[in-house]
């Protein structure tokens, strides 16, 4: 455990910006102490909502050509290609 004292304007501060990233005053306080990079990506909700049901879709009609109830060429790519694309916006809301 470890304490220090700030003004109240100070932690007002801190708190708010910890807020806006979505991370505990804990958490930002040692991201910013140790250096770390905090990025603040707003309207992301949406855009993942979005993906994933991208996502579900691309799952089922994976599922359907196993079942070779239809035929999608380089269906294996798409997926790989929106795997990253998911994994890349992942990391960026993570900050």
């Amino acid at each position: 455990m470890f304490s220090f004292r700030l003004s109240k304007s100070d932690f007002e501060r801190i708190r708010k910006r910890a807020k806006r990233s979505k991370l505990s005053m804990t958490a930002y306080i040692l991201s910013a102490a140790l250096g770390k990079s905090i990025i603040v990506v707003d309207g992301l909700d949406q855009t993942m909502s979005e993906l994933k049901a991208i996502g579900r879709n691309l799952n089922q009609l994976t599922t359907l050509c196993n079942m070779g109830k239809i035929q999608a060429l380089e269906l294996d790519e798409i997926k790989r290609q929106f795997g990253e694309l998911v994994d890349k916006i992942s990391n960026l809301k993570a900050g």
